[in-house]
């Protein structure tokens, strides 16, 4: 019997365990940065929806527009100084991202019933765990659909800001049933990402703790877009 052969299939199994248990890990990092995120959205956004005057002041003056494209920047400030913070800077990002998500989706509680917002909650959470499941188990490379995708978000914001001053129902019909595609779509591609990234940074502990953190909030904002278009599509609001 060749001792070096079975030393080096050993060697080599236990390193492929050790990395699929670090990954495992790493992406229990991942959907716990996230939950922990949502909970937070969800909490500011009942919070806020609990007072008409607080409402009225991030919805119904020029305030408005701060909240609406604040958590934009910080999306893309996080993605550009990503390296360069530390671990605690990269988290506080993400909640700070959160908060200002949820004073944006505030407003959903006044325009929609709880019992469809509840429902819709639940098929995006559907929708969203099989597409990541997906995404982390396939076997297909998924980057040939990138450039597809960030054109598919390019022209759903630009739409969307058309939108605001055309207020246009159809439209806004469409861009819905476009973003329920492309987010969806873009929830399996993001989860395969992230996957791709441990492997590409698994012996540095810091840099893979930020790219969980930036993970999380990459996933958190698929997330939130799926869930913000199947509700224009299927909510219920309160004056029908």
């Amino acid at each position: 019997m060749n001792f070096d052969n079975v030393k080096s299939v050993y060697e080599s199994t236990s390193q492929k365990t050790h990395y699929d248990w670090g990954l495992r890990e790493y992406l229990l990092r991942v959907y716990q940065y996230m939950a922990f995120a949502l909970a937070l959205t969800a909490l500011i956004s009942m919070g806020a929806a609990s007072s008409t005057e607080f409402l009225h002041l991030i919805h119904a003056t020029p305030l408005k527009w701060i909240v609406v494209f604040a958590p934009l920047g910080m999306a893309f400030y996080m993605g550009s100084r990503l390296m360069s913070m530390s671990v605690t800077g990269v988290q506080t990002c993400l909640m700070i991202f959160a908060t200002l998500m949820g004073l944006s989706l505030s407003s959903i509680f006044i325009v929609y019933t709880g019992e469809s917002i509840a429902k819709v909650f639940f098929i995006t959470a559907s929708t969203f765990g099989a597409m990541s499941i997906y995404g982390h188990s396939t076997k297909r490379d998924l980057t040939n659909m990138r450039s597809f995708l960030i054109m598919g978000v390019i022209g759903i914001l630009i739409a969307s800001v058309v939108n605001i001053f055309m207020q246009s129902g159809a439209m806004q019909f469409v861009i819905s049933v476009i973003g329920v595609g492309v987010f969806t779509l873009l929830t399996a591609y993001d989860a395969q990402k992230i996957k791709t990234m441990y492997y590409q940074t698994q012996n540095n502990a810091e840099v893979t703790q930020k790219l969980a953190i930036y993970g999380s909030l990459t996933l958190y904002m698929d997330f939130i877009n799926l869930f913000v278009f199947l509700l224009q599509l299927f909510g219920v609001r309160k004056n029908d």
